[in-house]
């Protein structure tokens, strides 16, 4: 027998404390897209597209041109010499090779374990090591792609993502006691090569401590902008949200003078 207090009551629909109406909506939506992915995976599959995807990717991983782009080691002595038989001179080479083969984007890292990070001992690490390989390495990539009539097809954007302050210090706790320079965004340079650019010119100027823009001052959209256009993609094409609304990709216009 049920004690007089007893009730009985059904189960009451309820949210557990910690899951609140938005997260909710939130995974709600995140099931429609996984079914509207799962849909136009099916689609592209029943249409051959998803195929034709898979073969280009085995292809590549099998294609002895990207195997023997990979292998630089396997390049002349005397072309392995012009780029520099280094991490970087290697990398450039190599990164030529995988272009030639068909590989339509490659990046290149410039040193090792931050070595650009130059807070301390800059100008004796750039002297020495850095500026250099990284000099050679280019001006052989340049006039490679030149001479194999590929470089009006090949970008080549040479950046950091800041520059360096204009100020020179020693910071405490230095291990080098040797002077460097800190981050630095309100002035960089970028460098352009092929691709249809104009080069063998300078555009833009700093101060003349090298700290903030003088002349024609650019902003990464303007740079953005630049390399999309030499990709030949026009300012109008856009990308599609989950809600299907079109956002730019994106915005401001190229460097003038540049293309």
């Amino acid at each position: 027998m049920n004690p007089p207090d007893y009730r009985f009551e059904a189960p009451r629909l309820e949210l557990s404390h910690d899951l609140l109406p938005d997260r909710i909506h939130s995974r709600n939506r995140l099931l429609d897209t996984l079914d509207r992915q799962r849909k136009d995976l099916d689609k592209a599959a029943s249409s051959g597209e998803l195929d034709r995807q898979r073969e280009h990717a085995t292809s590549m991983l099998l294609d002895g041109r990207v195997h023997r782009a990979l292998d630089v080691h396997a390049a002349e002595g005397k072309l392995q010499d012009r780029y520099g038989r280094n991490s970087f001179g290697w990398s450039l080479l190599m990164a030529g090779k995988l272009v030639e083969a068909g590989v339509r984007m490659v990046q290149v890292n410039l040193g090792n374990d931050e070595a650009w990070d130059t807070h301390e001992s800059a100008f004796g690490n750039l002297k020495n090591f850095l500026l250099p390989p990284t000099d050679r390495a280019v001006s052989a990539l340049l006039d490679d792609l030149h001479e194999r009539g590929m470089l009006d097809d090949v970008l080549i954007v040479m950046a950091g993502e800041f520059g360096r302050t204009p100020k020179v210090f020693t910071f405490d706790g230095a291990k080098s006691k040797l002077p460097g320079r800190d981050h630095w965004g309100m002035v960089q340079s970028v460098f352009f090569a092929g691709g249809g650019v104009k080069g063998g010119q300078v555009i833009g100027s700093s101060d003349k401590i090298g700290g903030y823009p003088s002349t024609d001052p650019q902003k990464p959209e303007s740079m953005a902008a630049t390399i999309y256009q030499s990709l030949g993609l026009p300012k109008e094409i856009t990308w599609k949200d989950s809600l299907d609304r079109p956002h730019n990709v994106y915005y401001g216009d190229p460097i003038r003078g540049l293309v």
